[in-house]
């Protein structure tokens, strides 16, 4: 398996792990070119939704040799579901980067049900993609990420002790928002794409108020898509008009917050808003 993948995806190594909760991932890892950490170490920048997200981000990791805006090294660490598991991956992200608790919005359950009516999934699917949410553990995962993977990637890929990032997309922005939320100091940047807060009674309002006046020092990046306000369908309109409220409500209390408006429609804006991050967030 890692040789398949050493000729798809230059310098990316793949193995599969279980978490100390007996859930099993892929993870794909992509090592800077002429990586050597010998001579310099290079912090991890974490990918959700890797089944996906991989092929769309993990080529960028040549931006650490642009010579008109080069990146600070970084080691890419993509994550997401090993095996026939992997056929199901956008039915698990459900559990895993959904914060437990998190009310799931009428709209939510509207798009499923289209779905359902266009064939793109049957009733038995998306029963089990809905049961997902009804037991939510963005807890566990965030802990699968800090306390299991993490020591095994600096461990076997020498990396550096500090200047770690997060990025996620859709439900994994809202992953990201939650991370950012719980003020752990693990990460130095996070970057949330179009955070997936579907739902205007979100955790991320309720632990934010819960947070007062002093947000955490993490820098924090959001971004979201014109065509998801300005298009017809209800749950992505929802989730960027949510985005903007979030944001609304951190201006006036400092923080390293950014934020950036994507020419994307909710599919086609994963790598842009990954882009948006590294140049944010990361730039050299």
């Amino acid at each position: 398996m890692s040789t398949m993948w050493q000729g798809c995806l230059a310098h990316t190594d793949y193995f599969e792990m279980r978490s100390s909760g007996g859930h099993d991932y892929g993870v794909w890892v992509t090592t800077p070119p002429r990586y050597d950490p010998a001579v310099a170490q290079a912090p991890v920048v974490y990918v959700l939704d890797g089944n996906w997200a991989v092929g769309l981000t993990a080529p960028l990791i040549v931006t650490q040799l642009d010579p008109m805006q080069s990146i600070q090294p970084y080691v890419q660490v993509s994550v997401g579901y090993a095996g026939e598991e992997a056929e199901h991956w956008e039915r698990l992200r459900n559990r895993d980067l959904v914060p437990p608790g998190e009310p799931i919005a009428k709209e939510y359950v509207d798009a499923v049900e289209m779905g359902i009516e266009a064939g793109t999934m049957t009733r038995e699917q998306a029963d089990a993609y809905l049961a997902e949410l009804s037991d939510s553990r963005g807890d566990m995962f965030l802990n699968f990420l800090t306390e299991d993977l993490h020591p095994r990637i600096e461990r076997d890929y020498g990396t550096a002790p500090s200047g770690h990032g997060l990025f996620g997309y859709s439900y994994g922005g809202l992953f990201s928002l939650y991370a950012w939320l719980t003020n752990s100091t693990f990460f130095e940047s996070i970057g949330a794409g179009s955070p997936g807060i579907v739902n205007a009674d979100s955790q991320v309002f309720a632990r934010l108020q819960a947070m007062g006046d002093t947000l955490p020092a993490t820098k924090l990046h959001v971004t979201f898509n014109d065509r998801e306000i300005l298009g017809d369908v209800a749950v992505y309109q929802n989730l960027a008009k949510n985005a903007a409220t979030f944001l609304h409500r951190l201006t006036s209390r400092g923080g390293s917050v950014t934020s950036a408006l994507m020419h994307e429609t909710h599919v086609t804006g994963l790598q842009a808003s990954f882009l948006s991050y590294l140049r944010t967030c990361r730039a050299q």
